[in-house]
């Protein structure tokens, strides 16, 4: 079963998707870039779900702090935030592997995650 590594500081989007996913993946989650970091440690997501506006470490320095990682630098990563602006849109798709708004419906979500899983192969 595929891994996904979901980063939010909102418990309710983490209980959203681990509840509508977990039939299907299997889902880690976190509630701050810092506790992703010690996930990171040992577990190995097939993707990761990073909110970027987060306390402490936001999703930007959590994605530097990933992306340092050897054996994390072709993980995908999407981000999934309520920033709607065209600079962190813009940044987040440059960046990561996809750019989702909250609200998100969660077919469109599992979509774009099997999207990236199919061109992974």
């Amino acid at each position: 079963m595929k891994k996904i590594l979901v980063v939010d500081d909102d418990p309710d989007i983490r209980y959203a998707i681990k509840e509508s996913f977990f039939t299907e993946y299997d889902i880690i989650s976190a509630d701050s870039g810092k506790k992703c970091l010690q996930i990171l440690e040992t577990k190995n997501p097939d993707v990761i779900l990073l909110d970027i506006m987060m306390p402490d470490m936001n999703g930007w320095e959590t994605f530097t702090k990933i992306r340092e990682r050897s054996s994390f630098r072709n993980t995908p990563i999407i981000f999934l935030t309520a920033r709607r602006d065209d600079t962190a849109k813009k940044a987040g798709c440059f960046l990561g592997d996809d750019y989702i708004e909250k609200p998100f419906e969660i077919n469109d979500l599992k979509s774009r995650i099997e999207k990236i899983f199919k061109n992974r192969k």
